[in-house]
């Protein structure tokens, strides 16, 4: 077969040539194998296959071992098998032992002085409590009492069990229980961390709920309009001879039979706004719970508008309040109330009415007087101004608030430099305990308040990035109105001449005769008659049952203490005075977190309005 030569000339192809790719690899087949698998083998390998018995190579070949990818030494390989699986055991045997011995943990520090007397102060609140007792009371000497409270007044026929007992009598007085929910609420909303740090939080919001879940009770809390308020359960005047009622008699709370009156009030401002105060500021505790906390902002709306609309005190002359808890003017409580229903709503219809300066007049914000500045549960006026002051360091909504918003901080720095000795605004006794009640009987309930007030003002400035404030041309720290607060403190929980704890339980010595019916009666089965109990009143003997938690009344202007339950101007306890003292002892615990400082705002809308988007990008 021929072809043309391209360089020219013929090309023969063989046909040989042109067998296919199927005959060349039957070709290959045939090639000798042996051959080509000896040219695959290594040195190492033909060593092996040619070398004779007892032929060096194969001594050589024993000594190795091959590991596929290599070959190594035998004796290497042992050595390092061996010693691998000697750590291993070693490590092992070490873990057992540290598994196995016991250890001895570090005990974590102890709580600091504050945050211990906190537990105890909030166990004061499950001792009061009027009602059926919840299992988890954990004050085994108190039952379920007041049962038939409001249902037993045929006048009235309406539920009123709950709430709490307000000192050591049986009487529910609406407006000092207000007062004393609302301190709790504000010191949850401000340090919610620290009580949850100390293992209170759920403690402290379940005595709120109880408190105002009692408020709510004592009007037409579905309403928007109301005209009476259930303000008190249980009568104390005594004036007017010997009867069975609350104060005569000397009973444990859950062995009264004696009838139980309720006094309604029809035109009661203070009460009004005070209760819309607490169930406001409880609606942003419990603000994860909406529906709860709709209810409560509801019924703080109805109470404030009724107390607007139907002017009045709620303790009036000759009336079983005024002679104990006797409410002086209903204006801070606007101011107050007005503030927290802003706070809770974010209407500013509310926040407008606290700043109306007619109203911060009536209620004495700049004609001063000996009592300006002292913060109690009836003068409010000085919280509201420090409530606002907040406002202003943090938000500072201008126009139209800027001018009374202004002039309530500069009162708030002003009040905060009364608080300091240098000034000798008020008096102290030798012990230092100062007198903000100038020297009258049951000092405490103020110093704590004022306690709570100076720490957290402390605390504000300190979150604005302020360091202090001025007192005339002096700069003082922030630093300086925690000690205040904290040696009023200290005085109370036992720095003091009498190196007595005024809080019962805590210390190595507190008062054992506490004022206090339930407390100095013994259960033991034994029902005593109205004035069968007056023996356990009268008796020289410590209490039976020890009231944890209380803070009673306190010293004299001489730092005196007579430890005596007749004498309740020194050994009696109060809701009031309880919740000022857990305020300022949450404020002033040594948990690290300083205060929430934006969910009080939580329903503020934005002061300003929200700029428009900017245009689009011009386009050619």
């Amino acid at each position: 077969m021929f072809g043309r030569d391209p360089w020219g000339g013929t090309l023969e192809i063989s046909q040989a040539d042109s067998a296919t790719d199927d005959d060349r690899s039957r070709n290959l087949n045939e090639l000798d194998r042996s051959a080509l698998l000896r040219q695959q083998l290594d040195e190492t390998q033909q060593s092996w296959l040619l070398a004779g018995p007892g032929d060096s190579a194969e001594k050589k070949r024993k000594k190795q071992i091959d590991l596929g990818c290599m070959t190594v030494s035998r004796k290497l390989f042992m050595w390092t098998v061996g010693t691998v699986l000697g750590v291993g055991l070693f490590v092992g045997l070490v873990m057992l032992i540290v598994k196995t011995i016991p250890h001895h943990h570090k005990p974590p520090p102890p709580q600091d002085s504050y945050t211990q007397a906190l537990h105890k102060a909030l166990m004061f609140f499950n001792a009061q409590r009027s009602g059926p007792i919840p299992k988890h009371n954990n004050v085994s000497w108190r039952g379920n009492s007041g049962m038939k409270d409001g249902t037993a007044d045929t006048s009235i026929r309406k539920n009123l069990v709950g709430g709490y007992y307000d000192a050591g009598d049986a009487i529910k007085f609406n407006f000092p229980m207000s007062f004393a929910m609302t301190m709790l609420s504000w010191s949850v909303i401000e340090y919610r961390a620290k009580y949850e740090a100390a293992g209170e939080l759920d403690h402290v919001k379940e005595i709120i709920k109880w408190g105002t879940d009692y408020l709510l009770k004592t009007f037409n809390n579905s309403a928007d309009t109301i005209d009476r308020i259930a303000a008190q359960v249980g009568l104390g005047d005594t004036s007017k001879g010997p009867g069975p009622n609350d104060h005569y008699c000397w009973v444990r709370p859950e062995d009264i039979d004696y009838p139980r009156p309720v006094y309604e009030c029809h035109a009661c401002s203070d009460l009004a706004a005070e209760m819309a105060a607490a169930l406001a500021s409880a609606s942003i505790v419990f603000k994860d719970s909406k529906t709860y906390s709709d209810k409560l902002v509801h019924g703080a709306r109805t109470l404030f508008k009724y107390g607007r609309e139907n002017r009045g005190r709620y303790s009036p002359g000759g009336s079983d309040p005024s002679i104990f808890y006797n409410s002086t003017s209903y204006w801070d409580e606007f101011v107050w109330g007005g503030a927290w229903l802003y706070f809770a709503t974010g209407n500013t219809s509310y926040l407008t009415l606290a700043t109306t300066p007619g109203i911060a007049k009536h209620a004495g914000a700049f004609w001063g007087g000996p009592d300006y500045g002292v913060f109690s549960w009836d003068n409010k006026l000085f919280g509201a101004q420090v409530l606002l002051s907040r406002l202003r360091l943090f938000l500072s909504p201008g126009y139209p608030y800027e001018e009374i918003l202004r002039t309530f901080h500069n009162q708030t720095g002003n009040v905060m430099c009364s608080f300091l000795p240098v000034f000798n605004s008020f008096n102290r006794t030798k012990g230092g305990l100062i007198q903000l009640n100038h020297g009258r009987p049951q000092p405490l309930q103020y110093v704590v308040n004022a306690a709570f007030l100076a720490s957290i003002y402390a605390d504000y400035l300190d979150e604005a990035d302020t360091p202090g404030w001025y007192c005339g041309p002096n700069f003082y720290s922030t630093d300086v109105l925690r000690n205040f607060a904290k040696f009023q403190i200290d005085y109370i929980l036992g720095k003091n001449p009498q190196k007595m704890s005024y809080v019962v339980g805590y210390g190595k010595k507190y008062p054992k005769h506490v004022h206090h019916r339930g407390a100095s009666i013994p259960k033991n089965g034994v029902k005593y008659s109205c004035k069968g109990g007056w023996k356990w009143r009268d008796t020289k003997k410590p209490n039976p049952n020890t009231i944890i938690g209380a803070m009673v009344a306190g010293p004299d202007r001489h730092d005196g203490f007579k430890d005596v339950r007749t004498n309740y101007n020194y050994t009696e306890p109060t809701l009031a005075g309880n919740a000022g003292l857990v305020a300022a002892l949450i404020s002033l615990s040594g948990i690290e977190t300083g205060i929430d400082k934006n969910t009080i705002f939580s329903a503020v809308p934005p002061m300003f309005p929200t700029p428009p988007p900017p245009p689009a990008a011009w386009k050619p």
